[in-house]
C-alpha cells in the first residue's frame, strides 16, 4: 500500500490528518479532512494538552530540554495542525500573549540561580532557546502576521552572527549563558530558528537562514570533534525520536527539509540516508528512543511502529523529491 494512503487510514487521528492534508493534498473544504480534524481535537490526549495549557505558563522554567515543558506542548499542537481559533486555542492564546517584552518576545517564568549568572529571583524572561520555539507556535497556529509576532522575528533575525546565532538571553536574567565559549553557535538555536524562519517565505533564501544552514551542516560533517554548548551528535543524537523537542537528527534533518539550500547539500543527504535506513519497511519506523513524559502516544514506546513517527519521515521524504522533480523540470 502506498504510504501516503496508510498513513491516512491511521488509527492515530494526528496522523490521520497530517496524512490526508499535506502527504494526500486535500483541501481544507474537504468533508473528510474537517472530519478527521475533528476527531484529533477531541481526542483525549490533544485535549489533555488544552487542559494542561489552560494554566500556562505552569511552573517556573528550569531545563529546556524538558519534554514536559508548556512550550513544548504548545510547538507539538502546532504541528499537528492546531490552529489559533480551534477550540480551547484563544484562551490560551490569549495566556502565552500576556507576557511579552520590548524586542516582541514571549516571555517565560524563569530563575537563574546566582552561581550562574543569574539574579536567583523568579523573573519573567525570555532565551534564544525558548523564543523562537514560542514564536514558531503562533505563526505556525496562525498568527504570522501579528505584528508582535513579526516584530520578534526581526529582532531575532538582528542578533544572528557570522557563524549563527549564539546563547541570548533577556536582560533579566543577567549574565547567564549556556554551558560553552561565548563565540560558539548554539545548535539548538539555530535549528529553531531555521523551523521559524520556515515558515515565512521572505526567509528561506535569506542570509539569515543560509547561516544557521552551514553552521548545523558544517556540525554535522565534524560530528566527532564540534560539540558547542555541549550538544553532541552521537548515538543519542542518532535515534529516532518523537515529537520534536530536544537535538536530534530527526528534528534537525526536519528543520533543513525546507530549504533548497540544504536539500543540495550531499551532507543534507547523509542525515536523510541514515534515517530511512532505519524503516522496518514500506516507510514504517520504530521510535529508538521515548520521552518519558509522552509515553501514552504512540511514539512513546519503542516496540512497534509508529505512525506520527512514519508521517514526519514521509514529509521530509516528499519534500526532498518535489524539489527533485522541480530541479528536473
Amino acid at each position: 500500500m502506498d504510504v501516503a494512503l496508510r498513513l491516512a487510514a491511521s488509527q492515530e487521528p494526528w496522523t490521520r490528518y497530517s496524512a490526508m492534508k499535506y502527504l494526500i493534498g486535500m483541501p481544507d473544504s474537504d468533508p473528510d479532512l474537517a472530519a478527521a480534524k475533528d476527531a484529533m481535537l477531541i481526542h483525549p490526549l490533544v485535549s489533555g494538552l488544552m487542559t494542561d495549557l489552560k494554566d500556562w505558563p505552569g511552573e517556573v522554567l528550569s531545563s529546556h530540554k524538558s519534554a514536559k515543558q508548556p512550550f513544548h506542548k504548545l510547538a507539538f499542537l502546532a504541528d499537528i495542525g492546531v490552529m489559533q481559533d480551534d477550540s480551547n486555542m484563544p484562551f490560551i492564546l490569549g495566556k502565552v500573549m500576556e507576557h511579552v517584552s520590548a524586542e516582541g518576545l514571549v516571555q517565560l517564568p524563569t530563575c537563574i540561580p546566582e552561581h550562574y549568572g543569574g539574579t536567583g529571583e523568579r523573573t519573567w524572561a525570555w532565551a534564544a532557546c525558548d523564543a523562537p520555539v514560542l514564536l514558531y507556535s503562533l505563526a505556525k497556529m496562525g498568527r504570522w502576521s501579528d505584528p508582535q509576532v513579526r516584530k520578534g522575528v526581526d529582532y531575532l533575525l538582528g542578533i544572528v552572527r557570522e557563524n549563527g546565532w549564539g546563547c541570548s538571553v533577556s536582560k533579566e536574567l543577567g549574565s547567564f549563558r549556556g554551558p560553552g565559549r561565548k563565540e560558539d553557535p548554539c545548535p539548538y538555536v539555530n535549528l529553531y530558528m531555521l523551523r521559524l524562519l520556515s515558515l515565512f517565505e521572505e526567509h528561506i533564501d535569506g542570509p539569515e537562514a543560509l547561516t544557521a544552514i552551514n553552521c548545523l551542516l558544517d556540525l554535522w560533517e565534524r560530528s566527532l570533534v564540534a560539540h558547542p554548548y555541549i550538544f553532541y551528535m552521537g548515538t543519542d543524537f542518532r535515534k529516532l525520536k518523537a515529537p520534536f523537542i530536544w537535538y536530534d537528527i530527526l528534528h534537525l534533518t526536519e528543520a533543513l527539509s525546507h530549504y533548497p539550500a540544504a536539500l543540495d547539500d550531499a551532507r543534507f543527504s547523509d542525515m536523510l540516508g541514515q534515517i530511512n535506513s532505519k524503516s522496518v519497511g514500506e516507510g514504517a519506523f520504530i521510535p529508538e528512543s521515548v520521552w518519558q513524559a509522552w509515553k501514552g502516544w504512540d511514539f512513546g514506546q519503542s516496540k512497534i511502529p509508529s505512525s506520527w513517527l512514519g508521517l514526519l519521515i514521509a514529509r521530509i521524504n516528499m519534500r526532498v523529491a518535489d524539489h527533485a522533480a522541480r530541479r528536473k523540470n
